[in-house]
């Protein structure tokens, strides 16, 4: 780290998309001056006409999955179960428990066949593999696998929901070995910008992150949130959401409490208005209204905001009632469909929501054909806008890569391939997508925190795949170069 009186300056930044050339002096880990004359200083980086912005945050992660899903078997290209077990069969790989094989990335939605263990043991007998889908709903194990984890008579092998984060529980790497591979994930998001993650891993995140504050070099700051069935322990601990963690060096904080009210899009297990194409199912109530209320009133009362995964749009008026009714601030994750006359309900002070642009452009196909006729409303950025929301934008890693410039480029364009947008009056504007993806700073001014990123570019001039393929010169975590290119 930089003494507290070491004087960076970084010259010849431009200031923002289309900005000012300024100079810029960071002192004590907080940005100090911003002028068009160099101020003195102890060390002198030239930028090189590359653009200041406000280092980026990604306000969705599942760290321990993305630090492994690195390291599996990619499934992205499978269009079939078959395809998928295939994949496996001619592949390699032992991310999770010793001598499991496992793949990620599957999406099952549009398949013609289903995933069936029986499948799994047809291309690979008594090999132990587990199949992890792209939203992270649903693992696809074989007979192998289940009788490793004490699930040896399911029928299918096919673990949805809470079995699937259950089970995907039982069979993680070594303690010593996972915090590696989380430490290096940090310092290559520290590469694309990023200066902190509010992580919604499955675990006791807050004595995880502050083991491997203490064991690794960890590059970004932590918002360390609380699965909801630890909020009792949480409460216990006095943990209260935004205060700092004890013995971390700043880096890490407390976040909100994670619950479900329903499941996934890919899944079939939004909870929606409408029923799914070919049956009279609407879905998964994961968490019914009175029970959401009660944990989310015990959570405010001891000074733990909530965060309410909901994607479907009975899920969302669900979470909606919820807010109104505790009073409390808070988090609605995801909000992928939303009823029309709830987009004003979003507006409420101290609410935000946590939005992934990049599943837009990812999911428009399954949406297509799942929710055909409400696809209007549907990753709705430029609406919740509009109705005065406060969005923060996340990745979902691994569901989408720990890339901020992936999902701002998707805001602002709605695609990503050749094909055009997909409606494309949800996109936001570039200065809105840049402000959701850093906590809400929209520039560098004295008394910021030095938490900032350089790029190459300016944003301003750069049409979506430009912006998705940023490059970065420089990323400053409280004055410290986390990440630094030629500069």
């Amino acid at each position: 780290m930089p003494s507290p009186s070491s004087r960076l300056l970084l010259r010849n930044a431009r200031l923002g998309p289309g900005g000012p050339l300024r100079h810029v002096l960071i002192v004590g880990g907080r940005v100090a001056e911003v002028a068009a004359e160099p101020p003195p200083c102890d060390e002198s980086v030239d930028a090189g006409g590359g653009t200041l912005l406000p280092g980026l945050w990604d306000a969705h992660v599942h760290s321990a999955q993305w630090a492994q899903a690195r390291r599996r078997i990619d499934l992205t290209s499978a269009r079939s179960a078959r395809e998928a077990a295939d994949l496996v069969a001619s592949g390699s790989g032992a991310s999770g428990a010793a001598g499991f094989t496992v793949g990620y990335g599957f999406r099952d939605g549009l398949w013609p066949d289903a995933p069936h263990k029986s499948l799994l043991q047809a291309v690979a007998p008594g090999r132990p593999i587990v199949l992890v889908s792209n939203d992270l709903h649903t693992a696809w194990f074989s007979p192998a696998a289940l009788a490793a984890v004490g699930r040896g008579e399911h029928p299918t092998g096919v673990l949805r929901e809470r079995d699937c984060y259950d089970a995907m529980a039982e069979m993680p790497p070594p303690r010593d070995e996972l915090d590696r591979w989380v430490a290096e994930a940090t310092t290559a998001a520290a590469a694309r910008g990023v200066v902190g993650v509010l992580d919604f891993e499955f675990a006791d995140n807050v004595t995880d992150w502050t083991r491997r504050v203490r064991s690794e070099r960890i590059d970004v700051r932590v918002g360390c949130s609380i699965p909801v069935n630890r909020l009792e322990e949480a409460i216990g601990r006095g943990l209260r959401t935004g205060e700092p963690v004890a013995g971390a060096g700043g880096l890490l904080e407390v976040g909100p409490v994670k619950t479900f009210v329903d499941g996934s899009l890919n899944t079939r297990t939004a909870y929606c208005e409408d029923p799914y194409p070919g049956g009279d199912t609407r879905g998964l109530l994961e968490t019914a209204p009175e029970e959401l209320y009660g944990v989310m009133a015990l959570a405010a009362a001891h000074g733990i905001d909530p965060a309410v995964h909901a994607i479907g749009d009975l899920a969302v008026d669900i979470a909606l009632d919820a807010f109104e009714r505790t009073g409390c601030p808070g988090r609605i994750e995801h909000a992928q469909l939303v009823s029309p006359e709830d987009f004003a309900r979003f507006a409420r002070p101290g609410l935000v929501a946590g939005v992934q642009p990049a599943h837009a452009p990812d999911d428009r196909d399954v949406a297509d054909l799942h929710w055909s006729g409400r696809t209007g409303r549907a990753f709705a950025y430029a609406d919740l806008l509009a109705a005065g929301a406060v969005i923060e934008l996340g990745s979902d890693a691994p569901v989408a890569p720990l890339d901020p410039w992936d999902g701002i480029a998707s805001a602002v364009a709605r695609t990503d391939d050749e094909r055009p947008p997909w409606h494309p009056e949800q996109a936001i504007p570039l200065a809105a997508a840049l402000a959701a993806a850093a906590r809400g700073r929209a520039g560098v001014r004295p008394g910021d925190p030095a938490d900032l990123v350089i790029t190459e570019y300016d944003p301003a001039g750069l049409d979506g795949d430009g912006l998705r393929h940023m490059p970065i010169l420089g990323t400053l975590l409280g004055g410290r170069w986390t990440h630094r290119r030629s500069i």
